[in-house]
């Protein structure tokens, strides 16, 4: 079962796949937020033959939701309109950790998306 990874941005979306027996997140793609973004999405998922959407879910230092959360929710919400399952992890920090790895590179955004989906995938195989 392979599981996509996504570190929404109101510009930029990250993406990263899990290998396939769902134990390991690798970078995908950076694509841009556009209204055709759920669509998008679906397709890499058929392309992939991903089960499982994992959606970073961004809140700020006291746990309350941030000001992309409502964008993020919405976003959650059509894909799972589209038949996709959809589970939200928390999204601590991921960008700068990923930045503290591989320093500010133009597929920051899909590595972000990897420490996400690990992270989910760490807890879910446990």
């Amino acid at each position: 079962m392979r599981f996509l990874g996504i570190d929404y941005g109101s510009k930029r979306v990250g993406l990263a796949v899990s290998d396939p027996s769902g134990k390991f997140a690798l970078p995908h793609s950076v694509i841009e937020n556009s209204v055709n973004l759920d669509e998008a999405v679906r397709k890499i998922c058929m392309a992939n033959e991903v089960e499982t959407v994992v959606l970073g879910e961004s809140k700020d230092f006291s746990g309350e939701d941030n000001s992309i959360m409502e964008e993020i929710r919405n976003f959650a919400e059509q894909l799972k309109s589209n038949g996709l399952s959809v589970v939200l992890e928390p999204e601590h920090f991921s960008s700068l950790a990923a930045s503290r790895f591989q320093g500010n590179i133009e597929k920051l955004d899909s590595s972000a998306a990897a420490i996400i989906l690990q992270s989910y995938l760490d807890r879910k195989n446990g």
